[in-house]
Order: structure tokens, then sequence, then C-alpha cells
């Protein structure tokens, strides 16, 4: 398969048409079934990635990811590039331009991102902000799609923090025509900041956004459960007060009982059993959280053919 995408940057799905999100899903698939025949896609390609957060599967999936492209992955952790003693994101972003063919950053502020990408001639990839995470989020759909073998018509329930999870899921839903359902306490639900991206959209294509602080509402007819951890990095400080605000949102098998029979339970790990979700859940027969965890390398692979091949 060969596709190219119009956008320079991947920094948020509502960036992106319904069939240009469609058609790397469906690359993300091909290169799945058929690794070796993308093994010198990118020979001779390097991708920056810089981690101002901790991760395992962004960076693992992307470093693996370029390898298997037939290029190379650098790792620049916060102190190792200029960036940590002031030098500015233009002046960054124009000389990593000139030296590599991609930066994937993961970082606090999605204003960040913007500015970079702003400055930047090659694709700047969004691997996590406060705001978003887009990567995910994608991964996510080709998920839901290789088990149910559809997008268009489910239903998806989030139930925690309306985190930059929530927010991916709800763009990613809207973008590929499926209801959501959100169910946070009420300090906790999304911002209407993050709903206005969508929200016409939804309208257009009749599709359900529901938020609310009723678990079993928002559960009830759902063909994916998800949730995600109560204290997200850089939240370190309120971890006990969240732990509290949120114990009644624990995703445990009376709220997948709400659910529809064949629902799945979905995570982005990494995840606090016991807290945010039951270890009978997200170790049971219900759960799809490695295969999607596996997924990121795939759908990865595919932002980064469809970017700078």
């Amino acid at each position: 398969m060969d596709i190219s995408l119009p956008q320079k940057d991947f920094l948020v799905l509502t960036d992106f048409t319904h069939e240009q999100l469609t058609a790397l899903l469906d690359l993300a698939d091909d290169m799945k079934r058929q690794p070796e025949n993308y093994r010198t896609a990118l020979a001779g390609k390097s991708l920056g990635m810089i981690f101002n957060k901790q991760s395992t599967r962004t960076r693992i999936s992307f470093e693996v990811g370029m390898f298997q492209l037939g290029g190379q992955a650098l790792f620049f952790s916060p102190g190792d590039m200029q960036l940590s003693r002031g030098e500015s994101i233009s002046d960054t972003a124009k000389v990593l331009s000139r030296y590599l063919d991609a930066v994937m950053i993961r970082t606090f502020a999605y204003e960040e991102i913007v500015e970079l990408a702003q400055h930047a001639t090659i694709p700047i990839i969004n691997g996590l902000t406060d705001f978003n995470h887009p990567c995910q989020a994608l991964a996510d759909m080709m998920t839901i799609r290789e088990h149910f073998g559809k997008l268009a018509g489910l239903k998806l329930t989030y139930i925690g923090d309306g985190n930059n999870m929530a927010v991916s899921l709800l763009f990613a839903c809207i973008r590929m025509g499926m209801h959501i359902s959100i169910a946070s306490p009420p300090n906790y639900t999304i911002t209407p900041k993050a709903m206005e991206w969508i929200l016409d959209d939804a309208e257009r294509a009749n599709l359900e956004i529901c938020l609310t602080d009723n678990i079993e509402e928002a559960a009830k007819g759902a063909d994916v459960v998800y949730t995600d951890v109560w204290a997200s990095m850089g939240q370190e400080e309120e971890r006990k007060k969240r732990l509290h605000d949120l114990a009644d949102y624990t995703v445990d098998d009376m709220v997948m009982s709400f659910a529809n029979p064949n629902a799945v339970f979905m995570h982005c790990l990494p995840a606090h059993r016991g807290e945010e979700v039951g270890a009978s859940v997200i170790d049971g027969a219900a759960s799809i959280v490695f295969d999607q965890a596996e997924n990121r390398l795939h759908l990865q692979k595919a932002i980064l053919y469809g970017l700078i091949k």
C-alpha cells in the first residue's frame, strides 16, 4: 500500500479527515500482516525522539518501528538537549530540521509541540501531551476495528478522569463514526474547550456524545469500556485527592455488566489494578489491552511511512 498524508505534522486527530485516518488504519493493518513488504521503506531516514515524560510503549514502538522500516531513531531525554539550558524551541526546530527527517516529541504542553511544528520544516509527531494522545487513540481505533470488523455505529464508554486520553478518544470516535459516552465526577470531566473541537462534527454525523457522572448510564449498550490511570504524569502531588475523588469510578465486573454482552475492555497502560480497574476485568476474557499495546507499533509505522517516506 502507498499513502501520503497531506498534512506535514501529526498533532491532533481533528486535523485529518475520516478518509485519511481510515487510510492510515488500512496501511497499519497491511504492515501488521506483511511487515516484510516495508523493510526498506524508510532506509536512510532518521527520527529524533524527544522525551520530556517517561515512556514505555511510545519509545519502544517508535524506535522499533523505525528499525523495522529500515531507518534509525535517536532518543533524547530532557537533559540531552540545549532546550534544558534555555535554547528556544524555534532555534531547536530549525536545527533539527537540518539533521533529521522527522521528530516525535512526548511532553507536557500541547502548545510546545505546535510551536515546534511552526518552526520546523520536517514532520512533527505528537507522542503525547497533557491535552491529547493521538497516536494511542488511533491505535485504539485499529484494535477496535480488528476485533469487531468495523467502527461505524459502535459505542465506546470512557470511565474516569477526563484527561488527554478521554479527549483523544472523543476526537477519534467522532472522526471514525462511533458514539461515545464519558463518565467522570463533575470536576473531572473534559473541558468545554475540548468539546468545541469536535461538537459540530458530531452533530453533522448524528453521533451521540454523552457526558455524565452516572457510570451505569454511560456504560449501557457499550461495545467498548475504556479507562486510564487516575493520576497522570505531572499530577503526582494530587494523587491522594484524585484517589479519593475517583474512588467510585473503578471499572469492575459490575460496570462491565452494564455494557453489551460481547463488550471488550481497553486501557492504554500502565494500569493500577484495584484503582481505576479491577484485576478480574483487565486480566479477564474481555480484556484486549495487550492487543492495544502491540498495535501502537503498527499504527505508528503507518504514521511514519505516511509522513516521511
